[in-house]
């Protein structure tokens, strides 16, 4: 009996957008302390978080003491409003105006049971207002939430200054970081990584435990690569997914000497992808590549990929899944494009230098310039016909934060490092995708990376993150990462 082949829909995955963040906002109080910096210190904190940008859960002032929390009751009542609001809320503050009770505070959280990220602030107080009637005591009051969050284990994250006011620039780079933090935390608590073919036979640099990555909320879906060739030969050349994706390819990047068979082969396999990833609810995926595609179908995926990655949604190479997890955690962090590139050759005798490179599937956002070729390397095996759609171009100057987070089966967690150099407009002659990379005490990481045993990889972001990363993985989600400096 022939069976019907798969009907792609007539949709594709929506590029991802900036996630506007929702803080619950816990407002802290005592009742011997002025009241009136209570009632204050909420205003000022809404103020600043409304000037952010960002969206706010609290309880109205006329619901508690000053808008505040103090009381059993109190505590009980903001709980039961971040409770109903459990799906929008990425984040908790707590702020200080004055001393708090760090009582009320730890068993809001503990009866909001939200198991999201905690920042704990303090505003400072002014030297010529230290009376009675003025003094906050919040630099005190502070190391005390600490210690009662501490004891409930309850983890959370700390402002630069131990205290601070909501409207100073250190204090509004505290909130972005620590939004960064949030989308990392729940993005990754949520992600559904599309795994689509099987892990080259001579890559296992790339293999991973899916039950290690579960235990971390990441799910991995994965599907046949003959299934996804099945349903991209059964497609008619005419069909408007293929017709629509081929019109975005031109869009995308220049394709002046590509044939236009190898481009409609293109179009129809990141239709049929697309199909799929919405099929499967998968934010991102992992593509087989080497050299199955090229042999098989006659064009290698790295344009099509790239287009994803472009908009957000992280696509890696050779199936490298744990890659795809730290593009993506990049890409929560900074809301820009993340590629996968390979650690690959020094740079002349500059220690701190190096060259990264992928063949490539890098997003246009990485280039100074981009035009569609093929592929130089896996041509010499299986002809040059069969490899058009990579993205060749030189790296351009920029800021570079780096991540790779693996599977340690040894241990039963997930382990990695991350850092920052940058992008440099040294001169490279080369093809595929590359730049070079300058990095403090590169060969101390180069050590770390060969004696730990970390994959080749590194995922690469064109931002400043690192930090983001660190207090993300290692606070909310206890991996084992190096913060490399």
């Amino acid at each position: 009996m022939k069976l019907p082949l798969h009907q792609p829909q007539l949709k594709a995955p929506t590029p991802a957008k900036p996630r506007v963040v929702t803080f619950g906002l816990i407002v802290g109080n005592r009742g011997f302390f002025p009241q009136h910096l209570a009632e204050r210190g909420r205003q000022d904190m809404l103020a600043a978080l409304a000037a952010a940008g960002y969206n706010v859960v609290v309880l109205d002032a006329s619901e508690s003491r000053h808008g505040a929390i103090e009381s059993r009751d109190e505590a009980k009542a903001c709980a039961a409003l971040f409770r109903s609001q459990r799906d929008v809320i990425d984040g908790v503050i707590v702020t200080l105006p004055n001393f708090g009770d760090e009582r009320a505070v730890a068993e809001t959280l503990r009866m909001a049971d939200l198991n999201v990220p905690v920042l704990i602030h303090a505003t400072a107080d002014v030297p010529d207002a230290m009376t009675i009637r003025d003094r906050r005591d919040s630099f005190c009051g502070k190391i005390s939430a600490c210690n009662v969050l501490s004891q409930y284990r309850i983890p959370y994250t700390l402002t630069t200054r131990h205290t601070d006011r909501p409207e100073t620039p250190t204090f509004q780079k505290d909130l972005r970081d620590f939004a960064a933090v949030c989308r990392v935390v729940r993005g990754l608590r949520t992600a559904r990584i599309g795994a689509i073919g099987a892990r080259p036979a001579a890559f296992k640099t790339v293999r991973y435990s899916e039950k290690i990555l579960e235990a971390s909320g990441i799910a991995v879906e994965p599907i046949d690569l003959s299934e996804i060739l099945g349903r991209t030969n059964g497609m008619a050349d005419d069909a408007p997914m293929a017709v629509a994706k081929l019109a975005k390819i031109h869009e995308y990047v220049t394709t002046a000497g590509i044939p236009a068979a190898a481009l409609l082969k293109m179009a129809k396999l990141g239709a049929v992808i697309d199909d799929w990833m919405i099929e499967a609810d998968v934010n991102v995926s992992a593509v087989q590549c080497w050299t199955s595609l090229e042999e098989f179908f006659g064009v290698v995926p790295c344009t099509i990929m790239s287009m994803m990655s472009n908009d957000l949604l992280p696509s890696a190479c050779e199936v490298d899944v744990c890659g795809t997890l730290s593009m993506y955690a990049l890409t929560l962090a900074s809301e820009s494009p993340s590629a996968l590139l390979d650690w690959n050759n020094n740079y002349g005798d500059n220690p701190d230098k190096c060259v990264c490179f992928h063949c490539s599937n890098l997003p246009k956002h990485f280039f100074e310039s981009v035009k569609m070729d093929y592929q130089e390397i896996i041509a010499g095996t299986v002809g040059k016909e069969n490899t058009f759609g990579t993205c060749v171009g030189k790296v351009r100057a920029s800021p570079m934060s780096f991540a790779r987070f693996s599977t340690d089966d040894l241990s039963g967690k997930i382990r990695g490092y991350v850092g920052e150099g940058r992008f440099t407009d040294d001169s490279l002659e080369t093809f595929g995708g590359a730049g070079v990379a300058e990095i403090p005490r590169l060969q101390d990481l180069l050590r770390h990376i060969c004696s730990n045993g970390f994959e080749h990889h590194v995922a690469a972001n064109m931002s400043n993150v690192a930090d983001v990363l660190h207090e993300a993985t290692t606070k909310y989600f206890g991996w084992d990462v190096l913060r490399h400096r």
